[in-house]
């Protein structure tokens, strides 16, 4: 019984400091908007941010090599040599190992 007084009067004397440690429990880790899931969601937001970066550039890439097939009616065949080893009838190609980028 005298554990039991003494744990209540230390509740007593410290339950200012108890009662925002268990707050900042239940905001850190329980709450359903938890600082746990918001760092989460923070680290998963930059990423996609760095693949909406990604996708915008080879969009743009893509878009001025179309513009470029548009305009230039010689880039289809250079682009069908280079990419596709395409070759006309009477042409030999000689392909280097070092040459081919995958």
């Amino acid at each position: 019984m005298n554990k039991l007084v003494s744990f209540w009067a230390f509740v007593g004397r410290h339950k200012y400091a108890i009662t925002l440690a268990v707050f900042f429990l239940y905001v850190a880790f329980l709450d359903q908007n938890s600082l746990m899931r918001r760092w989460g969601y923070s680290l998963e937001e930059g990423r996609l941010r760095d693949e909406i970066a990604k996708y915008r550039q080879e969009y743009e890439e893509n878009t001025e090599r179309l513009n470029e097939l548009m305009v230039d009616s010689g880039a289809i065949e250079r682009i069908a040599r280079e990419k596709y080893f395409m070759k006309k009838p009477d042409e030999d190609i000689y392909v280097f190992e070092e040459d081919i980028t995958e």
